[in-house]
């Protein structure tokens, strides 16, 4: 981040601009984590449905013994296709898995990041309100009471004659 250097310290409308950026920015990763997350309970949902297709096949009664050689191509072909929608599951859950803890690492770099700026933009920002008040608070030096001063040398008022 690079601001303007004025009088004292940084130009304030840059430094406020700057981190309304920050916010939109860790806004955005943070809806972007969401999604995410919210993928991988979608990629949860469908194995468990898979895991419960093939385990409905699996307890399947052929019953009839004229229909089995054909129940048992169907439930073959059934089995089949469960394990593809299995497999291909499992393949897509990892892929969003790990995309979401790449999403998370990024996120969470980016945040310590902006809250690092945010922290030398607080700083910055104390220190020019440290300075403004030093050099608008004037002399900070008292005059005892009993000092000469230019009006004693004079003499003696008009209005105490």
């Amino acid at each position: 981040m690079r601001f303007s250097v004025v009088d004292v310290g940084y130009d304030q409308r840059q430094v406020d601009s700057c981190l309304n950026e920050l916010g939109v920015r860790l806004s955005r990763l943070a809806a972007r984590a969401e999604g995410a997350a919210r993928a991988g309970r979608e990629w949860d949902e469908i194995r468990e449905e898979a895991t419960g297709l093939c385990g409905l096949l699996q307890r399947l009664d052929l019953g009839d013994a004229a229909r089995r050689p054909v129940d048992v191509v169907n439930r073959e072909a059934a089995e089949r296709e469960a394990a593809e929608l299995l497999l291909r599951a499992r393949l897509e859950f990892d892929s969003a898995r790990e995309e979401a803890r790449r999403v998370r690492e990024q996120v969470y770099t980016e945040a310590v990041q902006a809250r690092r700026e945010l922290e030398a933009a607080l700083h910055a920002r104390q220190c020019r309100a440290a300075r403004a008040d030093e050099i608008l608070g004037g002399p900070t030096e008292t005059v005892p009471a009993d000092t000469p001063t230019a009006a004693s040398a004079v003499g003696p008022s008009r209005a105490a004659r």
